[in-house]
């Protein structure tokens, strides 16, 4: 084993012994990439580090928040949410109810994009929607759904792709504002979404790599965008595993555009352009 191995071991026991949370089947490459930040972030070299894992879990958890990786954006990928619209929805349009959950959402822009989503094309009232994430301080930013105007001004080019565009007809434009589901004030640099947007969703702490499904349903649609590129390959296939047994048959995998899924549960699923379907049988 070499001395960067070891340290990673060294860290990752810390860390599980201190706190619960289990990193040893990360991708050893993004955790030794984020572990180099968090020890310039903090002023430490790695024994002093986990030294003071080891006997402050306040510490133990503020480490955890910082090693995982919090990147979203309203409509990310816009191609991937005009697919959505306009291939995926439509498919769930007779249900009574979809279940959509969100695992891994992070500060919850990807969860108001759909909620945004599923309003535009009449679906919101019988849709039930979770976010999970394992960093309860982004979960909160996520129920609040406030952020930073000027940091994210892309969400608005995004949000014109999607929803005032038809990319399968360029004849047609929607004409909505973005006053119907977010306020913006340049003043305060915030953009807010509205309320019946952040009353709708369900947003739960959960790890995705030692729990199971902690809701009481099924789901129809699972978004989990970049983050098992942070994975080993076995921590993958667990992960596949979860997905699997928590969509039903025909319900859709959706991960991120550099995401894809290898080993045994490739066989469970097909893939449809970017998406992952369940196999009925």
């Amino acid at each position: 084993m070499t001395a960067e191995e070891l340290d990673i071991q060294l860290f990752t026991t810390a860390v599980k012994q201190s706190s619960g949370y289990d990193f040893s089947d990360y991708s050893e490459k993004s955790l030794r990439r984020r572990l180099a930040k968090v020890l310039m972030d903090n002023r430490m070299d790695l024994r002093m580090l986990v030294a003071e894992i080891r006997k402050n879990p306040q510490f133990a958890e503020k480490i955890v928040k910082e090693i995982t990786v919090n990147t979203t954006e309203l409509f990310r990928d816009p191609a991937v949410w005009q697919a959505i619209r306009y291939r995926i929805l439509p498919q769930f349009k007779e249900n009574k109810t979809i279940n959509i959950w969100h695992a891994g959402c992070s500060t919850g822009q990807e969860v108001y994009s759909m909620l945004i989503l599923l309003n535009e094309v009449g679906m919101l009232e019988k849709a039930r929607v979770y976010g999970t994430d394992l960093n309860s301080d982004v979960l909160e930013t996520a129920r609040k759904g406030i952020y930073k105007y000027r940091f994210n001004i892309g969400y608005l080019d995004n949000f014109d792709k999607v929803i005032k565009e038809n990319p399968y007809n360029y004849e047609i434009f929607y004409d909505v504002p973005y006053s119907k589901y977010f306020d913006i004030d340049k003043n305060k640099d915030l953009i807010s979404m509205n309320k019946f947007l952040t009353e709708k969703p369900v947003f739960k702490k959960h790890d995705l790599v030692q729990e199971n499904n902690i809701f009481p349903c099924k789901f129809d649609i699972i978004m989990c965008r970049n983050v098992i590129i942070y994975f080993n390959y076995n921590l993958q296939n667990r992960v596949f595993q979860l997905f699997y047994e928590s969509l039903h048959p025909g319900g859709y995998l959706i991960l991120g555009m550099h995401e894809t899924i290898l080993g045994p549960y490739s066989a469970f699923f097909e893939k449809k352009e970017q998406f992952y379907v369940k196999k009925t049988t």
